[in-house]
């Protein structure tokens, strides 16, 4: 008599039997950066909504003196749990600028890509973002 096969495991047995999730932190809680999603909202609930680019790197440099905000990079926000832009101080964007455009759209792939952002009240965000 041929022997009785086992029955296959559910849907719901699988995912029971999952380990359960790691605790939140930064290497584990990354929303889509804000260009790939097409605008962010910061931790001051202003929403920017991404208006153009990659930017010429003559309208970024530009911008880098025009724009009201201006972002180099993104970091982890403890207080909302998330990667969100780090903006910059008044002082700080001369000397940013110099670093960004240095490598702006001259590597390949390049180092740094300027976009620009705009929020409801009409504000401009000038967005440098950075890669590895």
């Amino acid at each position: 008599m041929p022997k009785k096969q086992k029955r296959a495991a559910t849907l719901a047995e699988m995912v029971a039997a999952l380990p359960p999730p790691a605790a939140e932190g930064p290497c584990n809680s990354y929303v889509d950066p804000p260009v790939a999603a097409r605008g962010f909202t910061d931790t001051d609930g202003i929403y920017w909504r991404l208006a153009r680019g990659p930017l010429d790197p003559r309208r970024a440099e530009r911008l880098a003196t025009d724009a009201d905000v201006m972002s180099l990079g993104i970091h982890y926000d403890d207080e909302v749990g998330r990667w969100l832009p780090s903006f910059l101080a008044q002082a700080e964007r001369p000397v940013a600028w110099l670093e960004a455009r240095v490598t702006l759209g001259a590597a390949h792939p390049p180092a740094h890509e300027a976009y620009e952002f705009t929020a409801d009240d009409g504000r401009i965000l000038l967005f440098i973002e950075t890669y590895c």
